[in-house]
């Protein structure tokens, strides 16, 4: 991880090193906390911005709802806070994670005097499979573990503590030597990736897994299904049967962190690398997050350029120094 110099933590500006919690912060012993991946582009029409900035605000209070966090902060305030927060680490593009969790001030199971605290970090970071799985395509393998139950959790809310069930996947598809893991659902239907959403295309048909699957409602999952609607490619969600992986023509992963990635192997089926209808698509894509296209322009957020503000104000015995030529 490339550090910066400020995260924002509770309405303040504060350096990397000291963004710090307790130990005993409930958040830490429950996964009692949700997040947002969110990505700034250094687009061509609005400078810095954020792609799609307000469904994902929207859907870390919904996510929040779920599970009982009530927010200090306003989504406005959250996303004004972003923007200058990249701004002032001087930032052209960079990786966004809000988190909002449970702090430090009671144990136990219903802690509901314990605080939220809200936290806001960005950071430079490339795409999370790669540029080369983005160009030739990924391997991956079916998990032996299955996505997360709704009887039991929200996949719906994108919750810390639920993110154990991917890193699991994610560990043992790495431990086998494959980039990505792809789990399914409680049913045995396909679900999704450790991180992202999954398309296949069969025939000239684009389909997808459906909510009842256990996804997560992916931003860049809408996205994509309207850009290839919008290519003249109807997208159908419908469950999806393991063995349809197999024989399918092209499979496609979409996450904010991974982006769009062509699938080119799923457990050790050839799938013949990047397809036509994977390239179109990504191509579109890549022009919305880069603002290369007017039709996507309403997606982009725009930060502002930065501002690079000093990290904190001088202590006055610094001011003082200076102004008598003293060294500080």
């Amino acid at each position: 991880m490339e550090k910066v110099e400020l995260i924002w933590k509770n309405g303040e500006f504060v350096p990397w090193d000291e963004a710090n919690v307790h130990v005993l912060t409930h958040g830490l012993h429950y996964g009692t906390g949700v997040f947002e991946g969110v990505r700034c582009y250094d687009t061509e029409a609005k400078g810095p911005a954020i792609f799609r900035h307000r469904d994902h605000l929207e859907r870390l209070a919904n996510s929040a709802e779920l599970y009982y966090l009530p927010l200090e902060y306003s989504l406005e305030e959250i996303g004004e806070a972003t923007k200058e927060l990249i701004r002032r680490n001087g930032l052209r593009s960079c990786y966004i994670r809000p988190l909002a969790f449970r702090g430090y001030g009671e144990m136990g199971l219903y802690a509901k005097s314990a605080p939220v605290d809200v936290i806001v970090a960005v950071w430079p970071w490339g795409a999370y499979l790669g540029e080369e799985g983005k160009q030739k395509g990924i391997r991956a393998k079916v998990s032996s573990w299955r996505r997360m139950s709704p009887a039991g959790l929200i996949p719906h809310a994108k919750a810390s503590g639920q993110y154990l069930n991917s890193i699991l996947a994610k560990t043992e598809s790495a431990n086998a030597g494959y980039d990505e893991a792809v789990l399914l659902d409680e049913r045995g239907f396909v679900c999704e990736g450790s991180g992202e959403n999954i398309f296949l295309i069969t025939d000239g048909q684009i389909v997808t897994p459906p909510h009842v699957a256990s996804i997560l409602d992916g931003i860049s999952r809408k996205s994509v299904m309207q850009i290839a609607e919008d290519l003249g490619y109807p997208v159908a969600e419908r469950d999806i049967a393991r063995a349809e992986l197999y024989m399918a023509d092209e499979i496609f992963l979409t996450g904010t962190a991974a982006e769009l990635v062509p699938m080119r192997e799923i457990d050790d089926h050839e799938l013949g690398g990047p397809g036509e209808i994977t390239r179109a698509i990504q191509s579109k894509y890549e022009d919305a997050l880069h603002g290369r296209t007017e039709e996507y322009l309403e997606w982009l957020d725009p930060v502002g350029e930065p501002t690079g503000e000093p990290l904190r104000k001088p202590l006055p015995d610094e001011v003082e120094a200076e102004e008598v030529g003293e060294p500080s």
